[in-house]
């Protein structure tokens, strides 16, 4: 099966994600790996958020993932197993202050990482999570660019700097490998050590 690096579709629309998978079922007959990797952040004090705004960012940063898993898990099942890959973060296990909202988001995700390996296990099918610390991704190129922001997480960090995007690859192609066949329910850290500094 050849990768999908994007979907051409709103990662929301039910009937869409259907038919996406639809078509990869009739085209390769299986669906192996699933890397949710789907998101956005709206970095705001709490009380400014609107409710179609905190809606906006449970449906990009959870639901969408939710039923990604939905329908990869689907086929995974058919096929006798499978590896579910959520990207979170580290704020589904650390909070900030003006993030509350995509930090609910990142909680409910390591949820659901944890709820569907004990639901797809006995069918091969393993659900684990990867929480990113600071990289320097496109998403957050306004934060590296903020020098107050930069230095925080470069402070912070053991490492002394952000992480590179190809830093993170790694921690998916472990949990996507044979070598990863007995991890399930797991959320890898990768953030530089950020998470356990004092």
């Amino acid at each position: 099966m050849s990768p999908i690096d994007t979907l051409p579709f709103d990662v929301t629309d039910e009937e869409a994600i259907g038919g996406a998978f639809d078509t990869i079922r009739r085209r390769h007959g299986r669906f192996d790996i699933l890397v949710n990797n789907v998101g956005a952040r709206n970095r705001k004090p709490f009380l400014q958020f609107s409710s179609a705004e905190m809606h906006g960012l449970l449906q990009a940063d959870l639901v969408a993932s939710m039923l990604l898993s939905q329908s990869a898990a689907r086929l995974m099942k058919a096929a006798g197993g499978g590896r579910l890959i959520a990207v979170t973060s580290i704020a589904g296990h650390l909070a900030g202050r003006a993030d509350s909202v995509y930090t609910v988001t990142k909680h409910g995700l390591n949820g659901l990482v944890r709820g569907l390996a004990p639901e797809f296990g006995a069918d091969g099918i393993t659900s684990n999570g990867i929480a990113p610390g600071g990289f320097t991704t496109e998403t957050n190129a306004a934060a590296y660019a903020d020098p107050r922001i930069r230095s925080h997480f470069e402070r912070r960090t053991p490492l002394g700097r952000w992480g590179r995007p190809d830093e993170i690859a790694g921690a998916a192609v472990f949990l996507a490998s044979p070598a990863a066949s007995y991890v399930n329910g797991h959320v890898l850290v990768v953030d530089g050590g950020m998470s356990i500094s004092m």
